[in-house]
């Protein structure tokens, strides 16, 4: 494993983070503790120390399965968390958005969960249509001067309201606003238009989620498997549903042959050349094994020429960077 500069922070975190939305079964589909387990120890033993995670993620148990397991090696990771949806399947309308009451319910309850005194990076899930962005930066430095959180990010906001956070957060000289989440895949590159640009003028962690588009991009789809396109009620799944979704499918097939590597490993190796942390997001130990092999693939730059020619954004969307991001970040590298 390989570390990075995470932004403007001065942490150094593991190439790829884990992601616990299959912690637990309470969505009716994911790992067992038991298996949950298997996923984070030999994540850990790879040499991962990137660990995402939310409230909302199995209804709270992947919050709680991961406050066992980091019993005794908590300083071994970075802990990220996020709120806004809330840990029940019906949450009160009190303790869910992103106001500043939601805000502290909700990190009380995930410090309980995962029996932790502070939370490393605390994102915002998601906007919540309602509350202003001058509060949610208030919230998080309200939390940071508690002593709750460390660093505070935006997961799935729009690049303008990122901007603008990350100015208030500047100018009321308030915890930074750190890092931004988005969705990035060889089938969802529409963050290339705007968030990439903002995160890295802005000089934001980076941290990118469904790098296999749900799965798609493994091809397992075709292969008669249902995986997330009914595990979570078809959420977070991108369906091979173009013509050059079936493309891009056919290219990621044709590479993961010439280099005797599976198809999701070239996906991973791909999102990974954005200058990002991808999320991994396993539920089972033979996943993440085979997740894992994208960290020794090597694309060459003609292969990456063709996924990028063939999932070209259909609009007006900038090119790739003539100084691909990856070689802008290589030098912050830490091996």
């Amino acid at each position: 494993m390989k570390y990075t500069a995470f932004g403007k922070t001065g942490l150094r975190v593991s190439q790829v983070a884990l992601g616990t939305g299959n912690f637990g079964t309470g969505w009716g589909h994911g790992a067992d503790p038991d298996a949950a387990e298997a996923v984070f120890n030999a994540y850990a033993e790879a040499g991962g120390n990137f660990i995402d995670t939310a409230d909302a993620y199995q209804f709270g148990q992947a919050e709680e399965l991961l406050g066992k397991l980091l019993q005794g090696r908590r300083e071994d990771f970075v802990l990220a968390t996020k709120f806004t949806n809330g840990a029940a399947p019906n949450a009160n309308r009190l303790v869910t958005g992103n106001s500043r009451k939601a805000m502290v319910a909700s990190v009380e309850a995930s410090l309980k969960r995962l029996k932790t005194d502070r939370i490393d990076l605390y994102w915002a899930h998601r906007p919540d249509g309602i509350t202003p962005i001058e509060e949610i930066v208030r919230g998080f430095e309200d939390l940071a001067r508690a002593g709750k959180i460390l660093y505070a990010g935006l997961s799935n906001f729009p690049a303008w309201r990122l901007a603008r956070a990350v100015t208030l957060a500047e100018l009321s000289h308030a915890v930074p606003i750190a890092a931004a989440q988005f969705e990035h895949s060889l089938v969802h590159r529409e963050p290339e238009a705007d968030l990439f640009p903002a995160s890295h003028a802005l000089d934001l962690g980076i941290v990118t989620w469904s790098p296999l588009g749900g799965g798609m991009l493994t091809g397992k789809y075709r292969q008669g498997e249902k995986g997330r396109a009914e595990g979570f009620g078809g959420r977070v799944f991108q369906a091979e549903n173009s013509a050059q979704r079936t493309q891009i499918l056919d290219t990621v097939l044709a590479i993961a042959g010439e280099l005797n590597a599976s198809p999701g490993q070239v996906a991973i190796a791909w999102a990974g050349t954005h200058g990002a942390v991808p999320i991994l997001g396993p539920r089972s130990l033979a996943q993440l094994s085979d997740n894992l092999g994208a960290l020794t693939l090597n694309l060459s730059a003609e292969q990456i020429a063709r996924l990028d020619a063939v999932s070209s954004l259909q609009s007006s969307a900038p090119a790739r960077s003539p100084i691909p991001w990856a070689e802008a970040t290589a030098e912050r590298a830490v091996a």
